[in-house]
């Protein structure tokens, strides 16, 4: 059996322009995959785009300022869309669920957002870093993936697990960190792979304080993470582990877990009671 995908984007998310909940549900049953986490975007933090294009299929705002803001969560349809898929299709399990970015940059937005919203599952994320062409520096962000216009490659990696550890660190309400080698998948094509002992130290300062937080870690498979990060999950004490593909359409529903979940149980972790549960440590 498929473990369940704890990390899918419908056409919920802004940024999903070919999302679609129901069919993805429909995709769920065909597969055999027993249950899924719709984990919609909530973005609070704009970024600056330095006359960098917004991709089209964005859903958001550009403002004066040069700022792109994403549009928010419409979560009374949201929830009225998981309650219909819920009926249409009763033997999947379908969690509710949000991904939100930098939720310890954003606590009373974040508390307004799910004071008497029925969420079940909350990933944590971090997209954006601090602008260094703006005055006074850390007033506004960028995206990660154009972080790479202002610093070098690794350093770029430094400060996103930085920011990770932060987040880690803080009273965000979130339950699982969301793919933690996000910057990897903005490495520049002319640039040879990071080897990951490079930034091994910043990798496992951020896994130590997810652990002593008592959160989950995300294997994220948009980009196969690397086994050596889920062996410093384990040594930093790492009790439990998601998987996620993060898909913003049907077809990248729980791509890769059959081979992704093989390399998980060798490294130390087991299948929860039910399939909608964390993966625990064996």
């Amino acid at each position: 059996m498929l473990p369940a995908d704890g990390h899918v984007h419908s056409q919920f998310s802004w940024d999903a322009a070919a999302g679609d909940m129901a069919a993805t549900c429909a995709r769920a049953v065909a597969i055999g995959l027993p249950s899924l986490a719709f984990t919609e975007h909530v973005d609070f933090t704009p970024w600056a785009r330095h006359g960098v294009p917004v991709p089209p299929t964005y859903r958001g705002h550009l403002g004066d300022d040069g700022r792109f803001l994403a549009d928010a969560l419409d979560v009374a349809a949201y929830l009225e869309s998981i309650a219909s898929c819920r009926r249409r299709f009763p033997d999947l399990q379908i969690l509710s669920g949000i991904e939100l970015s930098e939720g310890h940059w954003h606590p009373a937005a974040t508390r307004s957002l799910l004071a008497g919203a029925d969420i079940e599952r909350v990933l944590g994320s971090v997209h954006a870093l601090v602008d260094l062409d703006t005055t006074p520096v850390g007033s506004t962000h960028l995206e990660v993936g154009d972080a790479y216009a202002q610093r070098g490659p690794t350093d770029v990696v430094r400060a996103y697990l930085a920011e990770v550890a932060a987040m880690a660190a803080s009273d965000a309400p979130f339950t699982v960190l969301a793919h933690i080698d996000y910057p990897l998948r903005h490495w520049p094509a002319d640039r040879a792979p990071l080897d990951l002992h490079e930034v091994e130290a910043e990798f496992r300062a951020a896994l130590t304080e997810l652990a002593s937080s008592g959160r989950a870690l995300e294997v994220n498979t948009r980009l196969p993470l690397s086994p050596l990060v889920v062996d410093w999950w384990h040594e930093a004490g790492g009790d439990a582990v998601v998987f996620g593909s993060d898909a913003h359409d049907p077809d990248g529903l729980a791509a890769d877990f059959e081979q992704v979940a093989a390399m998980v149980a060798a490294h130390g972790y087991r299948p929860g009671p039910t399939p909608y549960q964390h993966w625990g440590r064996a």
